[in-house]
């Protein structure tokens, strides 16, 4: 699958305009962290396509059961050629599934999913609603107020940067840098 074809996915699937703009944030940090670990180009692709599809089915079916996320999307996508290794990661990166994060994949789309989220809040906030605006410290002011975007899961971004090896601050600014990169398609 190409990211090109798991956009066409993606908005066949998502209707909701800021799930969709997560998903697409969550796909350019993946492929910027295939980038920084030395992948190839065919993996840096499918590194951005389990970016761009991992929440593919949190819109329809939210609930955290075997009959909801993200298992349905990944039953979904397998039909589709998903590799394994993406779809394990897909799965692992759902912290109520249970499943390891043993590859580098995995443990990349755990740490880059709540964060990319939280950085597209503090955008949003800025007077000029986009990425140019944001820097390391002002998302760690913000990760520092539990009410500002009090779902996102603050642990689980330490949890990440840690399992990655990268001190937070660190990989908060590589998050940042990737979606900078993809701001005219994130449309921040």
């Amino acid at each position: 699958m190409t990211p090109s074809e798991a956009k066409n996915i993606l908005d066949e699937w998502v209707v909701n305009p800021n799930l969709k703009k997560h998903m697409r944030a969550v796909g350019a940090a993946m492929r910027w962290y295939a980038v920084f670990f030395g992948q190839d180009e065919s993996t840096q692709d499918r590194w951005e396509v389990a970016g761009i599809v991992h929440d593919l089915d949190w819109e329809k079916y939210p609930n955290l059961s075997a009959q909801g996320h993200p298992y349905v999307a990944v039953a979904f996508l397998k039909t589709r050629g998903l590799d394994e290794e993406s779809c394990q990661a897909i799965l692992a990166h759902a912290s109520h599934t249970g499943q390891p994060r043993q590859t580098l994949m995995a443990k990349t789309l755990f740490a880059v999913d709540e964060l990319a989220g939280f950085i597209v809040a503090v955008a949003l906030i800025k007077p000029e609603k986009n990425l140019s605006a944001v820097d390391v410290a002002s998302v760690t002011r913000r990760l520092a107020e539990k009410r500002f975007a009090a779902n996102v899961n603050r642990d689980e971004i330490i949890q990440g940067a840690a399992a990655l090896a990268i001190p937070l601050e660190e990989h908060i600014a590589h998050v940042i840098d990737a979606m900078r990169d993809y701001r005219t398609d994130l449309g921040l």
